[in-house]
């Protein structure tokens, strides 16, 4: 996850100051937004109600790199909403305040991204029980979705009171009231365990991987997540990175280590096991949304409703 480019990019130049081979002459905004875009329009062919949410790297919506400029609109037409982390909470340290400069930075993209009728996923980091009333109380305000994560491993379901908890069944984002984000599923030791203890909640929607253990979940599988425990219907997203490779993912090549693709940047130190990647190369998108095996491929035959971007903002690393 990134930061807000004006606040960071002292930081960024300087730890780039020493790349010999750092890309020159490319919008690396314009070429996110068209990435984005092929995702959205290769997986619309086979399914024309798949939702494509992007999270973070707001600043894509609008043509220019301030809030007020006309708006990017073939991107906003491709997406459906925005996930944004650390909204209220989380951006300096977990449960602890995000400064007001911050999220008034954000929240001028995400009201317009709202305006146009997207549906804004808002992630906080917080797990006290005033905070995570704060953030509620915030989003509700703007009308975005809440989930107060009390792990930023985002490895555990909540034990608070689901916002907004109802029967109805959701077949469009625009109809979600609350959602679930659990993407890592260390603490389930089998698909079933992960299955039942979802299907024991009753949230809206749910993002999670299409992995546990290396091992994909199946469509089966997945109609199974649709059902929440009242009998309502739930949308279920798949997280899928494209602005980083991970190590641990079934289309690393070990030998990439030693003798990396063209588009294999920087190790991101933050986050052991991910690579900064070239997002515009043909190569890698084929990777993530190209014909035959790729990852986008592999989240339409699970039957996942939609696909959850990360790492949208990488336009920053190389700004």
């Amino acid at each position: 996850m990134k930061h807000p480019l004006p606040i960071i990019i002292t930081t960024l130049l300087v730890g780039l100051s020493s790349c010999s081979d750092k890309p020159v002459g490319i919008d690396f905004r314009q070429e996110m937004r068209d990435f984005v875009i092929q995702i959205s329009t290769t997986a619309r062919e086979q399914d024309p109600d798949f939702i494509v949410i992007p999270q973070n790297g707001i600043e894509l919506i609008t043509t220019d790199p301030d809030a007020d400029d006309n708006l990017a609109t073939p991107y906003l037409d491709a997406i459906d909403g925005h996930g944004q982390e650390e909204l209220f909470y989380g951006y300096k340290r977990d449960d602890v305040r995000t400064p007001e400069e911050i999220t008034a930075y954000w929240l001028n993209y995400l009201r317009r991204s709202h305006a146009c009728r997207k549906t804004i996923l808002a992630i906080d980091y917080c797990s006290s029980d005033a905070h995570v009333t704060d953030a509620l109380h915030r989003n509700d305000e703007e009308n975005f979705l809440s989930f107060a994560a009390p792990s930023r491993e985002l490895d555990v379901i909540p034990d608070y009171l689901i916002p907004h908890e109802n029967a109805n069944d959701i077949t469009r984002l625009s109809e979600a009231q609350n959602f679930l984000y659990l993407i890592n599923p260390q603490h389930f030791s089998t698909k079933q365990d992960f299955i039942q203890s979802v299907c024991a909640t009753n949230y809206d929607l749910l993002v999670m991987d299409l992995f546990l253990d290396d091992e994909s979940f199946t469509a089966e599988e997945i109609q199974q997540l649709k059902r929440k425990a009242n009998g309502g219907q739930r949308l279920v997203i798949c997280y899928m990175s494209i602005g980083e490779a991970e190590r641990y993912r079934y289309y690393w090549e070990p030998t990439w280590r030693t003798h990396h693709p063209e588009w294999l940047d920087r190790a991101n130190p933050h986050w052991p096991g991910n690579y900064k990647v070239r997002y515009w190369h043909p190569d890698w998108q084929a990777l993530i949304c190209g014909p035959g095996n790729s990852y986008l491929n592999r989240i339409l035959a699970a039957g996942f409703d939609g696909v959850y971007l990360d790492i949208i903002d990488a336009f920053e690393y190389f700004e």
